[in-house]
């Protein structure tokens, strides 16, 4: 439970993630901003980049509890690929900001924490959650913008025991001919950019894509002298994470499971860990915990996740770590939150994306879950959660799913995409 109010700062656009000059995808991953509603408590304060219809809010906070008049929510004006911070100054909001906080001890609460983040709590009069003082986020911020780099990231890994693909750091120019290299012992190499999140800019290169003076094309990602890792590819059965937090005495689990990816790139998520790699589960947070002792020894407070690849021979091999609020993170508090937080065993959940065959608004898909009996049931316990508001095309719908077990998740699910119509349902 937080201490006092929170400013949930929905800092998508960060240059911790991913170099600001992508901004296409850095504004695409804004729209999942919405999801933040389901943090407020009275008495907190929602900066959001995008803005939010009436009938989410009013469904968040039914489910929550929150009565609306106790919360405010400011939508940001767009601004282009620039941090959330500079996009407030520009709207000339700041004022409002600290004045719904700034003189009631409240602390920032942000996505991703960042250079930018920490100059706004500074501006603004506020504290940076979970950090004693300003200062002591700040000094976090070199071993968080590191680790969120392949290249921090394998270094970090190495030190600390964990199991890597075989793999070279180097510069953009020098890709290619890493490529090559590791090519002659492996089937076939991914190629990462240094700074990325989702599966962005990266590239699976088999050995016939570089046969007879065929060249490795990489896109623009972290500009013509940047540093890319070389990796080889995996036969990989799963993709999984443990995610995990730093608090004052020290790194916890929090809970983990298996990302759904399409080309390296996530697509959802399923909690906890399917049987086919549960038995990763004790060395993920083993090594999760050793990365958040890590981070706790330069500084780091509060939420992070260390990604796995499990292979077809059943051996994980850690991939990276995201030090800050991870697509799953909220989810997860979200669930946590409207199941009671009972001490009874955790919920089975997913989260994901579903695409609708024609447009719909909240309302429409929201009456549709209801009178399917698949709308979250807080008696029950379980349920379909809309939890990142329409979309803005009205077809990409984001939803959670919680039941007591996997197999009521997944028969759940089939039923989602038979109600609301979802292609390839």
């Amino acid at each position: 439970m937080e201490t006092g109010p929170v400013v949930v700062f929905a800092n998508f656009l960060s240059e911790l993630a991913v170099d600001l000059d992508e901004g296409r995808i850095l504004t695409q991953w804004a729209q999942q901003a919405p999801r933040k509603v389901w943090l407020l408590r009275p008495g907190d304060v929602f900066v959001s980049p995008v803005p939010l219809s009436r009938e989410f809010l009013r469904y968040a906070y039914d489910l929550t509890g929150v009565p609306p008049e106790s919360v405010a929510v400011i939508e940001v004006p767009p601004a282009g690929a620039v941090p959330l911070a500079r996009a407030v100054r520009e709207a000339g909001l700041i004022e409002h900001v600290r004045a719904l906080a700034g003189d009631r001890g409240a602390a920032l609460l942000p996505t991703a924490l960042d250079a930018s983040a920490v100059a706004f709590a500074r501006d603004v009069g506020l504290g940076v959650h979970p950090y004693p003082t300003v200062e002591a986020a700040e000094a976090a911020l070199r071993m968080t913008m590191l680790l969120n780099t392949k290249t921090g990231f394998r270094e970090a890994a190495g030190r600390l025991g964990m199991r890597l693909p075989a793999g070279r750091m180097c510069r953009r120019p020098e890709a290619e001919g890493v490529a090559r290299e590791l090519l002659r012992d492996h089937e076939g190499v991914v190629v990462k950019p240094d700074r990325s999140a989702g599966g962005h800019g990266m590239r699976f290169v088999s050995r016939d894509e570089l046969r007879g003076g065929a060249s490795l094309q990489l896109d623009s990602v972290g500009g013509p002298e940047g540093l890319w890792v070389v990796e080889e590819c995996l036969d990989v059965a799963e993709s999984v994470s443990v995610q995990l937090e730093v608090t004052a005495s020290g790194p916890r689990a929090l809970f983990s499971g298996a990302m759904r990816t399409v080309q390296g790139s996530f697509t959802g998520y399923v909690s906890p860990l399917p049987p086919s790699c549960a038995h990763v589960a004790g060395e993920l947070e083993e090594w999760g915990t050793a990365l958040g002792r890590h981070l706790a020894d330069h500084g780091y407070a509060g939420p992070f996740g260390l990604d796995a690849l499990v292979a077809t021979d059943g051996i994980a091999y850690a991939s990276e770590s995201n030090i800050r609020r991870t697509a799953t993170t909220t989810p997860h508090s979200m669930i946590t939150r409207l199941t009671g937080g009972s001490a009874g065993p955790p919920p089975a959940w997913s989260v994901s994306k579903g695409r609708t065959r024609s447009p719909m608004d909240f309302e429409g898909a929201l009456a549709r879950l209801r009178a399917s009996r698949l709308a979250f049931d807080p008696d029950r316990g379980e349920g379909v959660v809309l939890y990142a508001d329409a979309p803005p095309d009205g077809r990409s719908w984001r939803y959670a799913v919680i039941d007591r077990s996997a197999g009521d998740v997944e028969e759940q699910e089939t039923a989602l995409a038979e109600v609301l119509e979802f292609e390839g349902g």
